[in-house]
């Protein structure tokens, strides 16, 4: 037993020395957010944040008539349940030698109820992503009622992925039961997949970003050891019953990030040391920018992959404004080819470009791309036949980089057209 006391003691040891010889850079704003509610430490896992609406009113004589949208489907299971099973296993066995915390009995009776819920369905979406589809639904409706009163078309395409077929129903299911009238039109299938969720050969330059964005990461400590303090008695005793500290770190963190997507609301963070839990977020979040934003080092590689779906918006708007039979089109898709998209188009701050020294500081994605993340295009016209465009993420009012608005937030459409490809900009 003393011998693992000082092992433990050693390890702490140099953690504490390696920090003092080398202060660790950690995102100011990243921290901020984290204090307040670190379940956002799941990065793109964390649910659907909903914050108050602000509408900046139209210019005179204009008034909404057509929606364009792209949805991320809602919260969903994650893959594999392999990290389940690890921590149930090392809990179990701490349980047997009598040393569990009565926070490790509690951390060990919520991975078992997040591991049934998970049930071997991976990406599953959950009972929370579909509420969140319907309340984004019917907030809409009620912010644009003119766009869906009566017996208004809509078209809805999804993904041929389960949990976004389902986000979509949840979704349309939301229209209708405010307005039946509604004539809802859903599909899915290979053609649509080509734009809903595209491909490219963008992964020798992505992987290189990523590479290269690590060594801001090189500073950060990892308390891989802090978890044995919050789950055993003993922390002696239980290092003796864990074959590997960082993986346990690791597994326990899968456990406290999904968590909020099987509405387990216990926060299961709290049994990771901030260091480990801002290192494994920043990491997390560094991997998807470099890999599907506007990044310096790969953005122009990866972004340009959301051009068939900037071709469907485009193509779909113009017929709308020439008096098309559709009062919105509704996509449902995922995370990553939405990332693009917004890239692509230049909205403020989720399509920024930055260099890799520059991400975590400005780009967090527990805000810009959570589970049911959504870009809504607002189109509104005046008796002269005029068109504007508003931007609207995560339901909030958003410019795009470097052009220049009317008024507010609001663009001429054949502005937008003529610099779509924002991301050049």
């Amino acid at each position: 037993m003393k011998k693992y006391a000082i092992i433990l003691a050693a390890l702490l040891a140099i953690c504490g020395i390696a920090l003092a010889q080398d202060a660790p850079h950690r995102s100011e704003a990243a921290v901020k957010a984290l204090q307040e509610d670190i379940t956002r430490a799941a990065c793109n896992h964390n649910s659907y944040e909903f914050f108050p609406i602000k509408d900046t009113p139209a210019p005179r004589g204009y008034k909404p008539f057509y929606i364009s949208h792209y949805g991320r489907h809602g919260s969903r299971s994650g893959w594999g349940g392999d990290r389940y099973s690890y921590v149930i296993h090392v809990l179990e066995r701490g349980e047997k030698a009598g040393i569990l915390t009565p926070g490790g009995d509690s951390l060990l009776a919520a991975t078992r109820k997040e591991f049934a819920l998970y049930a071997g369905m991976d990406g599953r979406l959950t009972p929370r992503g579909v509420r969140e589809h319907a309340a984004i639904a019917k907030r809409m409706y009620k912010r644009y009622p003119q766009v869906f009163r009566g017996q208004k078309k809509i078209r809805a395409v999804s993904s041929m992925v389960q949990r976004c077929i389902i986000s979509m129903n949840a979704f349309t299911n939301s229209l209708v039961s405010i307005n039946p009238k509604l004539d809802i039109r859903p599909d899915t299938g290979e053609r649509i997949m080509e734009y809903i969720s595209p491909d490219g050969d963008w992964k020798e330059a992505t992987d290189k970003a990523f590479k290269e964005s690590q060594k801001f990461l090189k500073t950060i400590p990892d308390d891989t050891l802090g978890v044995l303090d919050r789950i055993f008695t003993d922390p002696a005793a239980g290092l003796k019953l864990v074959p590997s500290p960082k993986r346990l770190t690791d597994c326990v963190f899968t456990v406290a990030e999904m968590a909020e997507d099987f509405d387990i609301e216990e926060n299961l963070f709290r049994f990771l040391p901030f260091d480990a839990i801002y290192k494994r977020w920043a990491k997390h979040n560094l991997s998807l920018y470099t890999g599907h934003c506007n990044s310096v080092e790969s953005g122009l590689q990866c972004v340009p992959m959301a051009k068939p779906s900037v071709d469907d918006i485009v193509a779909k708007a113009d017929e709308a404004i020439a008096g098309g039979e559709y009062a919105a089109d509704l996509r449902f898709g995922h995370d990553y080819p939405l990332m693009s998209l917004v890239s692509y188009i230049g909205v403020e701050g989720v399509g920024e470009r930055y260099a890799a020294d520059e991400i975590c500081d400005n780009w967090l994605a527990f805000w810009e791309i959570p589970m049911a993340s959504n870009l809504q295009m607002i189109f509104y016209r005046n008796k002269k036949g005029d068109v504007l465009v508003k931007f609207l993420y995560q339901e909030q009012e958003r410019l795009l980089r470097g052009l220049n608005p009317v008024t507010g937030p609001y663009y001429r459409w054949e502005d937008v057209k003529a610099n779509i490809a924002g991301y050049l900009r």
